[in-house]
């Protein structure tokens, strides 16, 4: 983990505020992702041994977010946030209150004002946080009751989603010159069929060689690699004639993939920019069927998948920022 990330934790009782200010080592739309997707919050937002879980949410002006953290004795606490004022990439503000499970607030508990700012500056995202509260004495019982400390674990646990999401990152690809690849999807022999290639074409697999599931970084919430998958391939590149590059993965059945003849193979576009990754991926799949939209990836892409209205596949797959 990133020691050297800046965080910063003062109290200012004159105007009932606390402020953060926080950095994370990645880039902004991913942290931005994990601040205000549900999915990614139930990951990370709770300290241990407290873990979230997220009852509903709607992430719009108006909109709230209804979750509980429980505890190692399957004891609950519920919480909601009330979004005000919304930003996309650079602030987001509301309420933030402990309710019961219909998410009607408990107002013996101080209700508090959260008002998030966002920021890069080379792959680092800084969270400036303002927090403030009613009255000193709100601001007082908040601190007393440890707010300081659960915080604190809570943005480490952040810290390590990001760690394990990015540490095959620089491995696969750290280049974000443009290219055109095409990408084979197998059943579970892609280094049988890669081994193959590499002797008709004689060259050598690039990227560090064969990248095996049982290299992915565990991730927090999700349910460990099963053992028949992880000596299969996550990810294998090989160059063939002019410098063509062939990419493979296995799709293990154990992962809920089917792989058939007509999905195994995708044409895999490379843009240098996140801008034009965007442009090609709603261009190309209008009138499509979309697998997977344009998102962050552990891999440190942006990246999204789709079958075009001529029944060609295509990935998409852009690591500028």
């Amino acid at each position: 983990m990133n020691t050297n990330l800046l965080f910063d934790f003062t109290v200012n009782k004159e105007t009932n505020t606390i402020h953060v200010k926080r950095e994370f080592a990645a880039n902004l739309h991913f942290v931005w992702d994990t601040w205000t997707k549900p999915e990614l919050l139930d990951l990370w937002w709770a300290p241990k041994p407290y873990r979230t879980e997220t009852k509903s949410m709607d992430f719009r002006e108006g909109g709230y977010w209804h979750y509980r953290m429980i505890g190692p004795e399957n004891d609950c606490h519920w919480c909601r946030a009330d979004f005000e004022h919304i930003d996309t990439h650079v602030v987001f503000s509301g309420l933030d209150a402990f309710c019961d499970e219909a998410g009607t607030v408990n107002t013996d508990f101080p209700r508090s004002h959260w008002t998030n700012r966002f920021s890069e500056n080379e792959d680092i995202t800084t969270v400036n946080i303002v927090i403030a509260y009613q009255s000193l004495a709100d601001l007082e019982k908040i601190v007393e009751l440890g707010f300081k400390e659960g915080f604190t674990m809570a943005l480490q646990n952040l810290d390590q989603y990001i760690e394990a999401q990015f540490k095959l990152r620089a491995e696969i690809k750290n280049s974000t010159k443009e290219r055109v690849c095409t990408y084979l999807n197998f059943p579970g022999n892609t280094e049988e069929a890669f081994l193959f290639y590499r002797s008709v074409f004689k060259t050598e697999f690039t990227t560090g060689g064969i990248k095996r599931f049982g290299e992915l970084p565990p991730s927090a919430g999700q349910p460990a690699i099963a053992d028949a998958v992880k000596n299969m391939v996550l990810h294998v590149e090989l160059p063939i004639t002019a410098n063509h590059i062939l990419m493979g993965t296995d799709a293990p059945k154990e992962m809920g993939f089917t792989v058939t003849q007509g999905n195994n193979m995708h044409i895999s576009l490379e843009p240098s920019s996140r801008t034009e990754a965007k442009r090609i991926f709603d261009s190309l799949s209008e009138g499509g069927n979309v697998s997977m939209p344009l998102q962050d990836m552990f891999w440190g892409a942006y990246f999204g998948s789709f079958t075009d209205k001529y029944g060609i596949n295509w990935m998409i797959n852009c690591l500028a920022k």
